[in-house]
């Protein structure tokens, strides 16, 4: 017989304030666990982070189906925690959709933040199941069991020490930092779209959805959103896409139609550009593109499908009339204007002209007259910057054996156009190797010892670009590539210096060039970097200083007094960036050195610490919390050997 308490339960569970009984909401979190497994092409910036979630998420199924099928009544509190869940299951289900369609340059760029929301949600999934009435639903010793290695897990999760791509985020920031905006940006703005798997047509094409979706919901700040656009309109440029969205600063409607790829119809645009298309074809696969774009695709001596891979029955190109009057009729109800279209094609007049002209210029490298010579690598130099079709003509031609001889050319602003234009076409991943196959690389480094300002220059550029391929670290490190780099470093200009941080930082990911590099005499350069303000370079010289210190030499030499004493002063009056760099390398260097860390102690780091535990960048709030954490572990273990100054 139900106690007149337990009439009161029932009444308070079958209550529509309270969100359904808790079959319900049981049944709701089993099809949440569900709907996440089913999420697919998880961001790679937080992949495994999505993938080891997910997979834990679904060690709550035995324990939901337990509490399904005991069909008991159950106290108000206890459906309070059921419902706690949900909303964390929600948390969680909404976190792994981001993760899955969300625009993925904005997931690199805020990464920080995305981890910090996995974390706020570990915590509140421990504290919910921490709560679980489990004797209450039943809950047998096994399921039991498994529920508390999964909140073992989720701690270990949350204490797992910071797993960031540092290659990525150094480029993330050279992208956005550096004030020139040369074709070494190109070389490492190829990396990026590799690494975010923003490289193919139907990448590009899916990332301004997402994009567009960002902005219009105005998920994020007017400048975080700027700086997405802009690096998805560069990486747009390097595939070839040849379009600009502007962003209005206050991200108004007004801003959304004067971006017309972020809102025309899907089906109106070119696979190839993401344009609004103004003179459709049709190819043999039955897809529709601009005519242009696939025309150019085509006379590239590609014959397959962009969109769909498949290889062509023919090369016809049939108007979409059908498409194009519906293009007319949404721009006439849209008050929208088609652009106007500007022909790619070589100086004389068609694109099929340009490949000639290309064939003529790699003629004329091999001439006798020193002008001749001069006046075509100048051309190609100009032609390999303009476009990425260019940089595969030229080296489809064979363009790239010529070239290479002229790097031993005696006139040295030969061998500085040369090695520009060798740059230019290092962009295309096929050329780096292809490069490097040809032997380039030694002539490249002896330009480095020997060339031009400028030649000096565009030749670490080109080590920086060519190395992006792991086998060419491994080759440029061998052929005693680093050395003078390092020189360079010391001693360039104020481009050259930054153009041998990037290269440097680059090569410093292979282990055994972190030895070279070191033996070379990098760490004094760059504990010159930090002290001259007016290169802006201590961002950059942090980064490389965090890899050589995983390094054991690197970590001796730069482990010293003197050093710590720089870093506290750039956590205390640096830019968020800095005071992140220099409290990594902190952490990094004081980790297993409770003397480094009582000396900055000493310094006055401490409460500059603790405010960046507060106020800093996610990723400087960590590593503060880190550094602050082995601070009282070596008060406790040491007594007084570090001790807090006021």
């Amino acid at each position: 017989m139900m106690e007149r308490g337990d009439h009161k339960v029932a009444a308070l569970i079958s209550s529509s304030s309270r969100g359904g009984d808790d079959r319900h909401v049981v049944s709701d979190m089993l099809d949440a666990i569900e709907t996440v497994g089913s999420y697919v092409g998880y961001r790679k910036t937080q992949r495994n982070e999505c993938l080891n979630l997910v997979r834990r998420l679904k060690l709550l199924v035995p324990l939901l189906e337990e509490i399904r099928e005991a069909d008991k009544l159950v106290s108000s509190e206890a459906l309070d925690c059921l419902l706690n869940l949900k909303k964390a299951l929600l948390i969680a289900k909404k976190l792994l959709k981001t993760c899955s369609s969300g625009s993925k340059i904005y997931l690199a760029l805020e990464s920080e933040a995305v981890m910090g929301r996995f974390h706020a949600l570990y915590d509140k999934l421990n504290q919910v199941l921490d709560d679980m009435p489990y004797h209450e639903f039943g809950i047998s010793v096994e399921v039991k069991e498994q529920v508390e290695l999964m909140c073992m897990q989720l701690k270990r999760a949350k204490m797992r020490t910071d797993t960031q791509d540092i290659e990525l985020a150094m480029d993330i920031m050279v992208v956005f930092s550096k004030e020139d905006d040369r074709n070494a940006d190109s070389a490492i703005l190829e990396r990026l779209g590799n690494k975010l798997e923003l490289h193919t047509i139907a990448d590009l094409r899916a990332e301004t959805i997402a994009v567009g979706k960002l902005v219009k919901d105005k998920a994020q700040n007017a400048e975080t959103s700027r700086q997405i656009i802009d690096l998805l309109e560069k990486l747009k440029q390097i595939a070839g896409i040849h379009e600009s969205i502007e962003l209005d600063p206050t991200l108004s409607a007004k801003h959304l139609k004067r971006c017309p790829s972020l809102v025309i119809p899907h089906e109106f645009l070119c696979p190839i550009t993401l344009e609004i298309m103004v003179d459709p074809v049709i190819v043999a696969t039955g897809q529709s593109y601009e005519r242009e774009s696939i025309q150019k695709w085509l006379d590239s001596k590609h014959r397959t499908c962009p969109k769909t891979g498949q290889i062509l029955d023919h090369l016809s190109l049939a108007p979409n009339f059908a498409l194009r009057n519906l293009i007319s009729q949404w721009c006439e109800k849209n008050d929208f204007t088609l652009p106007k279209k500007e022909t790619f094609v070589g100086s004389d007049g068609s694109f099929s002209q340009l490949i000639e002209e290309i064939s003529n210029l790699i003629r004329k490298l091999s001439s006798c007259e020193l002008d001749v010579q001069r006046q075509a690598i100048v051309k190609i130099r100009m032609l390999s910057k303009e476009s990425p079709y260019n940089r595969i003509l030229i080296a489809n031609n064979g363009g790239i054996p010529p070239l290479i001889q002229l790097l031993s050319h005696q006139d040295i602003k030969i061998q500085e156009h040369t090695v520009t234009a060798l740059l230019n076409l290092s962009i295309d991943e096929a050329n780096k190797r292809l490069i490097a196959r040809e032997g380039a690389i030694p002539a490249i480094i002896d330009i480095l010892h020997n060339g031009t300002d400028e030649g000096r220059e565009n030749s670490a550029a080109a080590l920086f670009s060519l190395s992006i391929l792991d086998e060419n670290k491994v080759l440029v490190g061998a052929l005693n590539g680093i050395p003078p780099l390092v020189e360079l470093l010391r001693k360039g200009t104020a481009r050259g210096k930054k153009d041998a941080a990037t290269a440097l930082f680059n090569l410093s990911l292979n282990q055994t060039n972190k030895s070279k590099a070191i033996k070379a005499g990098v760490i004094p350069s760059l504990f010159h970097l930090l002290e001259d303000e007016s290169l802006d370079m201590i961002d950059e010289a942090l980064s490389i200083l965090l890899l050589l210190a995983s390094h054991p030499e690197g970590k001796n030499e730069i482990g010293t007094l003197y050093f710590i004493k720089k870093v506290v002063e750039i956590i205390k009056i640096g830019t968020p960036k800095n005071k992140e760099c220099a409290t990594s390398v902190l952490l990094a260097l004081g980790s297993n050195n409770s003397r480094l860390l009582s000396a900055a102690v000493q310094w006055g780091v401490y409460e500059h610490l603790k405010e960046i535990s507060r106020c800093g960048t996610n990723r400087a709030r960590r590593k503060a919390n880190a550094i602050l954490q082995h601070m009282s572990k070596c008060k406790h273990n040491h007594g007084n050997q570090i001790t807090q100054t006021t």
